[in-house]
């Protein structure tokens, strides 16, 4: 996207990703595999399993018919009672060094979504007029916030708090803490009442929010309002972008693995009472177009016992911070405009950011998730062209032979439509995302809650399945997170499912930007029938093309009476 100032007449808009997977470096193909190899693997593939393969080729002199033969006639009873003993010691050093070095499974019990109140709903309509209302935005930039929130995929149940929809907007710091308070307490209170599990039995608290970083923390917030144990590990994520709530898992990962028989909530959130954009940058204006309220608090344990009635297992964690490069660090930037109004800037090089990020994030995952088929038709191609300089298309793997589910970010309509082209998804695979970003909006690290709720509450999820869960932001950083569903989630099981009341009337049917513009060109009503609309649009296109191809005709015509009559003279 290419925006210069807010005075600046003409923007160029680039809605495309970049084909990540045109091109591949194979560094971050070993690093893929490099995470693969923990202590166990290593210890059981380097020394375990080449000392059980010589003990046996020892005993049997590779004839495999020796093998029987030595269960049934060999007895322990004629080796010496010290080679046995050194034997057994060394066998359960082994094992039990293994078992201490395994990957302890780190357990997803449930979650909650925060569902605001009835009265902080705002349609793209309301929204319009709220924005033309203020008199702080000029015409131009009232029209291009009209064109962008027609077409962002946003439906008319999205939330903004109350300090921006009150008259005049009340944007203050006790404003600000109201929306936290209300939305992180609201999915807490919901969590607690779904586990069953007691504020003072959590060990560890997570809190991440990008823009809203009140003393004391937004952590301290919870642990005074549930009044938690003295000894909790907590921690304050700020400034990490909607990818946040990822890296909050892989942190409560990594601590979980260090703390035996422990709890953790992580809470994602993001405030956006401070965080409204009152100037006429439009690089800015994006996201007061596309941001929502929401928030999403998650229970993971490491206890054994609560495998049975945990939903899902987290499997892989993979992070990728591209923050090194200046276009990266700076693609998504919160600063002052030319009249000292702050904002989040998006700059141009957005989209070739992300689709690099995701690239990168991508091709670390492949080697953890794929088959071993994929694995091979990928290896090959990439050979082929990396080392016979072949001009053969890349081979692209089949990610939906790796998952059965895809929660991808809902940070904007194109960036689904690009994501689903680049990975060959289905319209069933994008559901989730799309009906997310639909019903709430943009809600930035809590954005995968909603989706993976959708896909519960539409009864999709059964025992075994795996969860693809991604999510890029500021910085700028892509992250992945794989889960393995442990039991069957029957539709409707959850209760506090936001969902829950409405999920029957989904998927819609989102319109086309073809229809969209058809609606600002006409200003018919908004709820028109989707289906009549598009039959006019497409009756419109017709005759349009219809009146092109004519006009060509004549014009064929004319140049040949033209030539004709110079002919005659």
């Amino acid at each position: 996207m290419a925006f210069k100032d807010s005075s600046s007449a003409v923007i160029k808009i680039r809605q495309h990703l970049p084909d990540f997977l045109q091109s591949v470096k194979l560094k971050y193909v070993r690093l893929g595999y490099g995470y693969s190899c923990n202590p166990a693997t290593i210890l059981m593939f380097l020394i375990i399993v080449p000392l059980f393969i010589a003990t046996l080729v020892q005993f049997t002199g590779l004839e495999l018919d020796r093998v029987y033969e030595f269960w049934r006639t060999q007895s322990l009873h004629e080796f010496h009672a010290a080679t046995r003993l050194a034997g057994s010691a060394i066998l359960l050093f082994l094992l039990a060094l293994v078992w201490a070095k395994r990957s302890k499974p780190v357990y997803l019990v449930d979650f909650a979504c925060y569902k605001p109140e009835d009265e902080r709903k705002i349609s793209v309509d309301s929204f319009l007029k709220m924005t033309e209302d203020l008199g702080v935005f000029e015409d131009e930039t009232l029209r291009f916030q009209t064109r962008i929130s027609t077409r962002s995929g946003l439906g008319d149940e999205t939330y903004l708090p109350r300090g921006i929809t009150s008259r005049p907007p009340n944007l203050s710091l006790e404003e600000a803490r109201v929306e936290a308070e209300s939305v992180m307490f609201g999915a807490l209170d919901d969590l607690f009442s779904k586990t069953g599990v007691k504020p003072r039995d959590i060990d560890i608290l997570i809190v991440n929010c990008s823009l809203f970083n009140p003393t004391p923390s937004l952590s301290s917030m919870i642990v005074n309002h549930y009044k938690l144990r003295t000894d909790i590990k907590s921690y304050n994520l700020g400034g990490m972008g909607c990818s946040a709530g990822l890296i909050s898992i892989d942190l409560a990962k990594d601590l979980l693995r260090a703390n035996p028989n422990t709890y953790a909530v992580v809470v994602s959130t993001e405030n956006i009472t401070l965080n409204w954009y009152f100037g006429n940058d439009r690089s800015m204006l994006l996201c007061n177009c596309i941001f929502r309220m929401g928030g999403a608090a998650v229970l993971l344990s490491n206890k054994a016992r609560d495998r049975v009635r945990s939903k899902y297992q987290l499997v892989h964690t993979v992070r990728t911070h591209k923050g090194a490069d200046d276009k990266n660090y700076r693609c998504v930037y919160q600063r002052e405009d030319d009249k000292g109004d702050i904002g989040v800037s998006l700059a141009r090089e957005l989209m070739a950011v992300a689709g690099d990020a995701l690239k990168t994030n991508i091709t670390t995952l492949g080697p953890l998730v794929l088959p071993l088929s994929e694995q091979f038709m990928f290896f090959v191609a990439l050979l082929r062209r990396k080392l016979l300089k072949a001009r053969i298309k890349p081979y692209i793997p089949d990610f939906k032979l790796a998952f059965e589910h895809f929660c991808i970010h809902a940070g904007g309509r194109a960036v689904l439509d690009e994501l689903q082209k680049n990975l060959q998804l289905s319209d069933w695979h994008m559901e989730p995302s799309r009906m997310s970003l639909y019903r709430f909006g943009n809600t930035s690290s809590s954005s995968l809650w909603y989706e993976l709720a959708y896909t519960e509450a539409k009864g999709r999820v059964v025992a075994g399945d795996r969860v693809w869960q991604i999510a890029f932001g500021s910085g700028f950083k892509c992250n992945s997170a794989v889960w393995k569903a442990l039991r069957e989630i029957p539709a409707g099981e959850s209760k506090g499912n936001p969902w829950n009341d409405s999920i029957d009337w989904y998927p819609v049917k989102v319109p086309s930007a073809w229809l969209l513009m058809w609606h600002c060109i006409t200003g018919c009503d908004s709820h028109l029938d989707v289906d009549v609309a598009l039959g006019v649009l497409d009756f419109t296109l017709l005759f349009f093309d219809l009146f092109c191809l004519l006009c060509i005709r004549i014009q064929r015509h004319r140049c040949h009476l033209s030539c004709y009559m110079q002919i005659i003279v």
